[in-house]
């Protein structure tokens, strides 16, 4: 195997100091063009490739961002929704010259993941970091933005929509078509360390209870992730228990799912039961079926957060939150329910 090429044999064969060899791949500047060109001539013509590890060092940055994915892996990437999220961020990270590192929940680890993430900054979605990785983060000196959550006075910013307004307009469009025997199925409370999203949703559907004068204990609530998968299997073991006469879903992959559940039974979406969603995935080309739902940008909140994290990494002044609009889109699974 032969010797790998070093900075020491460049600065050699071209008759400059290592300094001036580093100075032509890290700042230019510093050295004069007809150096740089003789230093990188050289550099190809003993086929030297510069090692990244070494080179970011140099830097004082990884040159990476992290993205701490709601729920694991294969789970998070089976939700249209995150995908639009993360391709996003990939968007602004190629504008930037960065990569981006996708770092699953890993419970009890999470601290863990964080304390030895090479990134120099990292984004969440849809949680509310714990004390502990607070204080990590804290001694790392790292920006955080959090999608989907709340911005603190421990200068996590985040991008988000208001949610607790949005899903009260989700639930209130459904009470009035007259539904009252409703099922909710919530995005779980325990997803990653613990939510914040959530929270604010069912805070939004409490208010549309009490603008209709109906009692939250007659609403079913259950929770799932947000996969096609959970979202049918929940809505099995309701429809299995109870006869409700529309699902509200804080999640559109829930949705679909719900309804795949609801045809599976010989019945009709809209006409039979009728489904509601929330986050617009259809925008990213994801087939949904005439799906009425609460709609959302999951792309411009990727595109805003990596923004975001970039002015907070080159320390420039930057907002402590962005809320991006969203719409009810009306669709055909939601109808008027039968007298």
């Amino acid at each position: 195997m032969s010797k790998r090429t070093t900075i020491q044999d460049i600065a050699e064969k071209a008759g400059y100091s290592k300094a001036a060899v580093s100075f032509a791949f890290n700042d230019p500047s510093k050295i004069s063009k007809e150096a740089h060109d003789r230093i990188l001539a050289t550099a190809r013509e003993l086929g030297y490739i510069p090692d990244p590890m070494a080179r970011n060092f140099s830097r004082g940055r990884h040159m990476a961002l992290g993205f701490l994915l709601p729920q694991m892996l294969q789970e998070s990437l089976q939700n249209p929704y995150t995908q639009s999220v993360i391709r996003g961020i990939g968007e602004v990270c190629q504008e930037h010259g960065y990569m981006l590192t996708l770092i699953p929940p890993l419970h009890s680890s999470v601290s863990e993941a964080v304390k030895n993430a090479t990134v120099d900054g990292l984004m969440t979605m849809g949680f509310v970091l714990s004390g502990k990785v607070r204080s990590i983060l804290r001694i790392r000196r790292m920006p955080v933005v959090s999608i989907d959550g709340e911005a603190d006075d421990d200068d996590v910013h985040s991008v988000s929509i208001d949610d607790e307004k949005a899903a009260e307009l989700q639930l209130r469009k459904v009470l009035e078509k007259g539904h009252r025997r409703i099922a909710i199925i919530a995005l779980p409370d325990d997803a990653y360390e613990s939510s914040s999203i959530a929270g604010r949703r069912r805070k939004g559907y409490g208010n549309a209870l009490s603008a209709f004068s109906i009692p939250p204990e007659s609403i079913i609530v259950s929770s799932a992730k947000a996969t096609f998968r959970s979202g049918m299997e929940t809505a099995g073991r309701i429809l299995d228990a109870s006869s409700p006469t529309c699902f509200v879903t804080m999640s559109d992959a829930v949705a679909i799912g719900v309804m795949s559940e609801i045809r599976r039974r010989g019945l009709t979406v809209g006409d039979d039961i009728s489904v509601m969603g929330f986050d617009g995935i259809e925008d990213s080309g994801f087939p949904c079926y005439g799906l009425s739902t609460i709609a959302q940008s999951g792309e411009e909140k990727g595109i805003r957060s990596a923004e975001l994290l970039f002015m907070m990494i080159d320390g420039k002044e930057a907002p402590s939150s962005i809320i991006i609009p969203y719409e009810y889109r009306e669709g055909t699974t939601l109808k008027e329910v039968k007298a």
